[in-house]
Formats: structure tokens, sequence, C-alpha cells
């Protein structure tokens, strides 16, 4: 049993290596991880570092909303040839982003369904950016209830849009985020998701958690996170993390167990 952090990026690291954030997340006790696809000139990136390392590490393909300019038929044709791939085991980062907005909210709008329905034809879950576009996320998704499952990543929205991708079939993901002193209706939120339905991550090298705090995030840092969050919902580290591992396990059914 060891801890998953179910959304980092590998290839994102600053000052580190793979191999030495791979060495350093076992010896914290971190056993597996999913490394992410955000835009067309990552996708061959991650999935090199995954087909080296899986099971320890999978990948997901995905365009990212604030790279939703960039989903053309091309892209659409790179993903659907390789999600196939053992080591991709999510469609993602896929998803809306209104605080920026880099791409036009038309174009991500149509990047998030295609992607969705890209998820749906291979029975992949998805994992869902989503930021100042809470009603919109809610929306679409709806329209894909009962054909797409996976995590809204990085969680921080309101306790509607929680209780709504609950009510979707999504899981919640809590990143370095519900530590920040800030965070206190986020803490709510995680208090209220079922453990059952919980996930933790990095997203390194962003968002490190207290008291990693103003560090180079890496994924080894997902413990002090899990701790937090345990602390939070009740339960010993040991039971979270079994919860958590059972959840990430049937959350992405291809990221299987390391031997």
């Amino acid at each position: 049993m060891g801890w998953i952090d179910v959304h980092t990026h590998l290839n994102f690291l600053k000052g580190v290596g793979v191999d030495e954030a791979l060495t350093a997340a076992r010896a914290a006790g971190v056993t597996q991880m999913i490394t992410i696809g955000t835009e067309p000139k990552d996708h061959q990136v991650v999935l090199d570092i995954a087909r080296k390392h899986f099971p320890e590490v999978g990948c997901t393909l995905g365009v990212h909303p604030h790279e939703a300019r960039l989903y053309s038929e091309e892209v659409e044709s790179f993903i659907d040839r390789h999600v196939g791939e053992r080591e991709v085991v999510a469609v993602g980062e896929i998803g809306l982003d209104y605080y920026y907005d880099t791409s036009p909210r038309e174009i991500q709008r149509e990047a998030f369904r295609r992607q969705l329905a890209l998820a749906a034809k291979y029975r992949l879950p998805v994992e869902v950016h989503t930021r100042d576009a809470e009603a919109d996320t809610a929306s679409i998704l709806g329209d894909f209830r009962g054909q797409v499952s996976g995590i809204l990543h990085c969680f921080t929205g309101t306790l509607d849009l929680a209780r709504t991708a609950l009510d979707l079939g999504l899981d919640i993901s809590f990143s370095g985020v519900v530590t920040f002193k800030n965070a206190d209706d986020l803490r709510a939120v995680a208090r209220f998701v079922p453990l059952e339905r919980l996930h933790v991550e990095t997203d390194a090298p962003f968002l490190a958690p207290i008291p990693m705090r103003g560090k180079s995030n890496v994924p080894a840092y997902v413990i002090h996170t899990a701790r937090f969050v345990a602390e939070l919902k009740g339960v010993s580290p040991e039971v979270l993390c079994e919860a958590l591992s059972a959840n990430a396990r049937r959350t992405f059914p291809k990221l299987i167990a390391p031997a």
C-alpha cells in the first residue's frame, strides 16, 4: 500500500529530473503517479515518460483549456491513436478556465466537448480543470452523464459544484491548496466529500502544500496534503491511504499496481 499522486507534471519539474523525482517519491511512500498531458507539444513527452516507468507512472493525453485554441483534427487524431496504449490511463487535462481566458471561451467549450466525446468513445476517465467556469463545466459534464467518469482535479470550487460533480459520477481531487491558510471554504468541501470519492494530488511543480509552501512542488510532497486531509476527515493516514488507493484504482482502471 502506498500513496498515489493522481495529477502531476513530471515534464515541468524544476531543478530535478524525472528519475530523481521518482526516487524521492518512493522514499516518501508514493508508489504511483499520473503525469499529465496539457498541449500537443508535450503529448509525446509524457507518453515517453510513462512508457519508460509504467506502472509506476501512467499518463494522460489532452489539451488544457489554456491551450484550447491549439486543438485540431490533427491533435485529436494523435490522441485517438494513442489512448489505447497501456500507459494512457485517462483523457486530460481538459476543461474550462474563464479566469485567464487564454483561449476564447467558445473554443474552450468545443475542445472540452470533443475530448469528453473521445473519452466516452474509449470508456476512459477524464481529468477535468475548471476555474471560474462552474456553470458551463456542470452543464457540459451533464450532457455526458453516464458516459464519462474521472476527477475534477485540483478542486477549488464551491460546495455546489462538488455536489454536482459527485451526482454526475465524478470524483474530487484536492491539491496542496487545501492546506493554505485562506482555504477554509475548500476545507469544508473536503470534509463533505465522501471518503470513497476523494483523491489527492500535487499538480507539481505548482501549489506546494504547507509546510513546503514556496518550494517547487514534487510528487513526494503529496504526503503532506494526504496527512492534512486525513486529519480533516478524522481518519488515520493508514485508513486514508487504503481508501485513496482503492479510489484511484477504481477511477483509473489502467493504473495497475506495481509488481
